[in-house]
């Protein structure tokens, strides 16, 4: 019952981030996309964000959608926290805010958190034995 109550609030965190980078939000996060991530992936910010948004929603989605895959959504989710790390330390390193990150203590934080949320990705997912 944990796990599933888990599962669903990871899903909505999910849902309301990946709605945030398809909203009036999105110019907040295009600032944060490192130069080299956009080289590397040969298109623009923009592109990088709204991509993004979408997979957190699909993400979010297969959560509570997909019971019979949660272990496989559980660690897409974990390996799309770990993806997008890079970015939340250039973000820290740089000082750059973004909505709710605009102090350096809370992008410190964040970094932090990452960890946190990958691990609340593979624990709410996982069978209960």
């Amino acid at each position: 019952m944990i796990r599933s109550g888990a599962r669903i609030l990871l899903a909505i965190v999910l849902l309301v981030a990946g709605a945030a980078h398809l909203s009036a939000l999105r110019r907040g996060f295009r600032i944060v996309v490192p130069d080299w991530a956009a080289r590397l992936l040969h298109t623009d910010k923009d592109t990088i964000v709204v991509v993004s948004g979408v997979v957190e929603i699909m993400l979010g989605a297969g959560l509570v959608l997909l019971p019979r895959e949660r272990r496989r959504v559980g660690a897409a989710v974990a390996a799309f926290l770990v993806a997008v790390f890079p970015g939340n330390l250039h973000q820290w390193r740089r000082g750059t805010s973004a909505p709710g990150l605009d102090t350096d203590a809370r992008r410190l934080a964040r970094l932090f958190l990452q960890p946190v949320l990958v691990a609340w990705a593979l624990w709410s997912t996982r069978s209960a034995r």
